[in-house]
């Protein structure tokens, strides 16, 4: 099984910045690509970001400028920085992973539990 653990949210001002972790364990050959989501309560999950394993990183283009992701392959471990937060960012933020078990062998779905980001005054 592969475990996807996020941390670093919490709280934020208008106009901060976080960084979002989200580190996979357990059965991994690779992890094919981290991408980031989030969700309002009432709402559809909106994606975020992705990086794939051989570097190729896309952000939501509503998010460009403000939002970035990266990875580190030897820890498994992806980030989602973010600055000048806004009050609208406040969500659950997931981390979704496409995991490699054994080589040559499809990929399979993961996704982390979720952290809450709040950003208020």
């Amino acid at each position: 099984q592969v475990q996807l653990a996020e941390s670093g949210g919490g709280s934020a001002q208008p106009g901060g910045s976080l960084q979002l972790s989200c580190a996979a364990s357990g059965k991994i050959w690779t992890v094919v690509t981290f991408a980031w989501y989030r969700q309002v309560p009432g709402t559809q999950r909106e994606w975020l970001a992705a990086a794939s394993s051989g570097g190729a990183a896309n952000v939501a283009d509503s998010e460009k400028g403000r939002f970035s992701i990266s990875r580190a392959n030897a820890k498994n471990t992806a980030y989602l920085q973010m600055k000048n937060l806004k009050p609208e960012d406040t969500a659950v933020y997931y981390c979704n992973a496409d995991v490699r078990k054994h080589a040559g062998r499809p990929y399979e779905h993961y996704w982390g539990q979720g952290v809450q980001v709040t950003v208020s005054a």
